[in-house]
């Protein structure tokens, strides 16, 4: 989860559950990267994949997040802010 597009992944699937190419553009994202980030979350155990045939006969690979507890720490939430980007010049935020 050191990366921001997986805590965004993780909590557009937290409402529900969907196949990659619309998650991507939900995400507005890639879907090769989408996939890589994907791949590393199932790897960790926070979401899994299924298989489904559509109507039409396209294999869609859906997601949803698995069950998973974190424990937020002091040095938990500092590791995951080495992995920020810096602010911009200029950004207020």
């Amino acid at each position: 989860m050191a990366n921001p597009h997986r805590l965004r992944v993780l909590a557009a699937l937290a409402s529900e559950r969907n196949y990659v190419s619309q998650l991507a553009r939900e995400l507005d994202i890639s879907r090769a990267l989408l996939q890589v980030h994907l791949r590393k979350l199932e790897n960790a155990g926070l979401v899994s994949a299924s298989l489904e045939v559509s109507p039409d006969g396209k294999a869609m690979k859906f997601y949803e997040v698995a069950a998973f507890q974190f424990h937020l720490t002091p040095e938990t939430v500092a590791d995951a802010a080495r992995t920020l980007s810096p602010p911009e010049k200029g950004s207020t935020t």
